[in-house]
């Protein structure tokens, strides 16, 4: 039987976690999804390319902080779990956009650390005003990502085929995650708030892809 922790050891948790996610290099526990050869792209396709994963990690960084700061302020055991159990798969995604960042010669957000931490306090606000708005929370950010992966499948070069398979698995689980996150009783937001999150996603989006 799996073991409950309390409050104070999963806050240590979620801590070091964060840590790691921001500091270090997660593993993936799944192999890779870009099984193209790499192909020859010039400077600006380089460049491009090393932009847009450079964003899609960070939206992965956001996510491991969402997911942690609503499942540690979670009511439910079950869905704690359900929580826990997508943040392991986005660390996957976490560890195939690093791991393409470094193909292509490229880095890292230098502002992680600040997108975690805002990323954490947004997941801790949602997860304070209940289960059912912190699963809204989560279906309204996962279709929004998917809708922003979509837009960087149009954007990556052709010739791209290893970031356009990273993504493209990524795009298809944001998908499901909303799904099972809608499924176990997501409330709808109010309606000023999935534009706010936009606004802020756009900002994000906007600054990563340069820093």
């Amino acid at each position: 039987m799996p073991t409950t922790l309390d409050f104070k050891d999963r806050l240590l948790s979620a801590t070091g976690h964060g840590l790691l996610t921001v500091f270090g290099r997660p593993a993936a526990g799944r192999p890779n999804p870009a099984q193209s050869s790499a192909a020859s792209l010039d400077e600006s396709q380089r460049r491009l390319a090393g932009a847009l994963m450079r964003v899609n990690h960070v939206g992965e960084v956001c996510a491991q902080a969402l997911y942690q700061s609503q499942a540690l302020l979670s009511r439910e055991e079950p869905l704690r779990r359900q929580l826990e159990a997508a943040a392991a798969e986005e660390i996957d995604h976490l560890a195939w956009t690093r791991e393409r960042l470094d193909e292509l010669k490229d880095r890292p957000s230098l502002l992680n650390p600040f997108w975690y931490g805002g990323a954490f306090a947004l997941g801790s606000l949602a997860g304070l005003m209940g289960d059912r708005i912190s699963l809204g929370f989560l279906v309204e950010t996962e279709r929004q990502v998917e809708q922003h992966l979509a837009s960087h499948l149009d954007r990556l070069p052709a010739e791209d085929l290893r970031s356009r398979e990273i993504v493209d698995r990524m795009k298809a689980e944001e998908a499901e995650h909303a799904q099972h996150a809608q499924e176990a009783g997501a409330a709808e937001l109010p309606t000023p708030v999935p534009g706010l999150m936009r606004l802020a996603a756009r900002v994000m989006t906007t600054v990563a892809h340069r820093l």
